[in-house]
């Protein structure tokens, strides 16, 4: 991939894997290209790739110190024990839908629909 694709593609990994907005991992990858950590990326194509772009996104997003607001992310380790494994199935299923589930699709990243273009008379 050129090194174009390869910004793109740890900056869409950063949005992506730790859930934070678009502009910010831009901003994340912006400055690490300020601070010339992709200068070997450009210099070498071998560096430019799938598996090198996840551990760079990695790096980038924990050297920022951004809070990522990924479920996954704050989700506590799953306990078993003997009082959870014996809930009944039917209490679980009598549980409302999370306000989550009743929340609009988030908006396109280019900021919403794209309008028509109108052209007004002079």
């Amino acid at each position: 991939m050129t090194y174009e694709e390869y910004l793109d593609e740890v900056t869409t990994l950063i949005f992506e894997k730790y859930d934070i907005p678009e502009n910010d991992a831009v901003k994340i990858v912006m400055a690490a290209q300020d601070k010339e950590f992709f200068v070997p990326h450009d210099k070498s194509a071998k560096l430019r790739n799938i598996d090198q772009a996840h551990k760079d996104a990695k790096t980038l997003f924990e050297a920022a110190g951004v809070k990522s607001t990924a479920k996954s992310a704050a989700k506590p380790a799953v306990r078993t024990s003997a009082s959870t494994a014996a809930k009944p199935a039917a209490n679980v299923a009598a549980k409302p839908a999370s306000k989550s589930a009743s929340r609009p699709a988030a908006r396109p990243a280019t900021g919403g629909t794209p309008k028509p273009a109108v052209k007004t008379p002079k």
